[in-house]
């Protein structure tokens, strides 16, 4: 954590109210999300109870699953919730724009030209919490290997028609969610968490309903009360007021409402399957449609208010605006989506249970990327986020009171001007260092010199400045001009070329050493016959 990360937690504690982190969004949200409200069953993981799903705040549809453990209702729970996800993601992946991008031609190993399809835009995803991430990742891998009837008919327990198709989108998007920046897959307290700092704990923050206290307080109320109150206030029957975030359950809901519901839904299912005549028959099935109706409306009690506390932290966040460079990891996440519908168009198998060692370490170096990359892009956003910087050592905001012009020895001289700065910050400088400051959305590099005895610092300046001996206009800071370095570069460097998966060893996954001139195994002979 930050030191002004900090200083803003105490800053909630001693106010009341939730300190903002940010002056603009970091994250893109879309102009028409696909909010998912999951639950699952206490004990099993795997096992749902049922969801809120859709994309207007007004009319969710509610899935549930009345019998967690009967398996066929499991599978008609996720072919109802692929009815209301793929179409939303089918409605991105016709809309394209025609871009120009470099590709190596495999045969040649030229970089050449290329025009390419690219989404004009991507479908987002937005779950309550940092669980409900890990509950799509879930979903995926339990359901990407499903096999339907039509691709075997033997199977034992076939998955309707589409489940494996969503499995494979949820397994991408639960993917794209571990990149930094991306927001194909958002977590609503990610987000707040990201542009406000409250009084309580990391972990309490992932509660979305105190979160929202903190941050939006009722009047006359603090935002430690209202944050308790969200946690432990109960209505009549005993319900949570704001329950857990999801896919969780509150254990004293299962144990005084959910449980007894599911026990009667039981027993009118084996009633209506030991019915003898038609009258017995009748009875059994408005019972069960009596039970399920309970079941329902208690799933819901749970889900709505969370539903609507995922909106409520949209409306928050939107009143934001976005950061520059928010549109330009935008696009990367569009970029995933494309190439994962044409992967999927093209018939490809689903992704592995297990990476490479190859891929897995391409994964772990882009995360890395993405990683540094966002955090530099968030402090150029942002001058709160740069102030988080300066405090560390790692910028600095310098007013320039003298510029030198130099040039080198070349034969064809070239300039490197001298800039005497002065600045209140202190940053972790030393001979050679070089820092970075942002000319026309571009990196300009400068190289720290020496301090001057009145404290000043004199920097030179390497590039961007055109070809001729003469400095391009505006590539030279003018005196009294105040600007903001950085000790951190704003582009990172793509890492070494990753070695082919053929041509790994056979530790990590490639083919045995000599495996062309390995000895053959001693012939089978009548004496090894028992």
């Amino acid at each position: 954590m930050s030191l002004i990360a900090t200083l803003a937690r105490m800053e909630a504690v001693e106010s009341g109210r939730a300190q903002p982190l940010a002056t603009v969004r970091h994250r893109h949200l879309s102009g028409r999300p696909l909010v998912l409200v999951p639950l699952t069953t206490a004990g099993e993981a795997g096992a749902p109870l049922g969801a809120l799903v859709g994309t207007d705040p007004e009319r969710p549809r509610l899935l549930v699953v009345p019998q967690p453990r009967d398996r066929e209702l499991r599978f008609a729970f996720l072919a109802d919730l692929a009815e209301e996800v793929l179409p939303y993601l089918d409605a991105y992946t016709d809309a394209v724009e025609i871009v120009e991008r470099n590709e190596t031609d495999p045969a040649t190993g030229k970089r050449t030209r290329v025009e390419v399809e690219l989404c004009a835009d991507a479908p987002q995803l937005i779950v309550p919490s940092r669980a409900g991430i890990e509950y799509v990742r879930l979903l995926g891998r339990s359901m990407r290997f499903r096999r339907t009837a039509e691709q075997d008919p033997d199977a034992p327990f076939p998955a309707p028609p589409r489940v494996p198709l969503l499995g494979r989108w949820l397994t991408h998007y639960g993917e794209r969610a571990r990149v930094p920046g991306s927001s194909l897959l958002l977590a609503a307290t990610d987000v707040l968490n990201r542009h406000w700092a409250t009084g309580q704990s990391s972990l309490e923050d992932q509660h979305l309903g105190a979160l929202l206290a903190w941050i939006d307080p009722p009047e006359g109320e603090s935002g430690a009360e209202a944050a308790l109150r969200a946690e432990l206030g109960r209505d009549a029957e005993g319900r949570l007021l704001c329950p857990p975030a999801g896919p969780a359950t509150d254990p004293a809901f299962d144990n005084r409402l959910l449980a007894p519901a599911i026990e009667r839904y039981d027993r009118a299912r084996q009633a209506l399957g030991a019915a003898e005549d038609g009258e017995a028959a009748d009875s059994g099935l408005a019972e069960l449609h009596r039970a399920e109706r309970e079941l329902r409306r208690l799933v819901a009690s749970q889900l709505e208010p969370v539903w609507d506390a995922v909106w409520r932290a949209l409306g928050l966040l939107r009143r934001l605006p976005e950061g520059a460079r928010v549109a330009e990891r935008w696009t990367g996440d569009r970029w995933s989506f494309t190439a994962h519908r044409d992967r999927v168009a093209a018939g490809e198998p689903p992704q592995p249970r297990r990476d490479s060692a190859v891929a897995a370490a391409a994964k772990l170096a882009a995360r890395e990327r993405a990683q540094a990359q966002l955090e530099a892009q968030e402090a150029l956003d942002d001058p709160l986020v740069l102030a988080g910087r300066r405090l560390a050592g790692e910028a600095f905001a310098a007013e320039v009171v003298e510029v030198t012009m130099a040039w080198t020895d070349a034969k064809r001289p070239a300039p490197r001007p001298l800039l005497t700065v002065r600045t209140d910050d202190r940053p972790h400088l030393a001979e050679g260092v070089k820092v970075f400051r942002s000319l026309e959305g571009k990196p300009q590099s400068a190289e720290f010199v020496r301090y001057e005895e009145d404290g000043a610092l004199v920097l030179r300046l390497l590039d961007r400045m055109g070809r001729s001996k003469e400095p391009a206009e505006g590539s030279v800071p003018e005196k009294g001009e105040l600007l903001a370095w950085t000790l951190f570069e704003h582009d990172q460097r793509v890492g070494p070329r990753l070695p082919d998966p053929d041509e790994t060893p056979w530790t990590h996954g490639g083919p045995p050493a000599g495996a062309d001139t390995a000895e053959l195994p001693d012939a089978v002979t009548p004496e090894d016959l028992l």
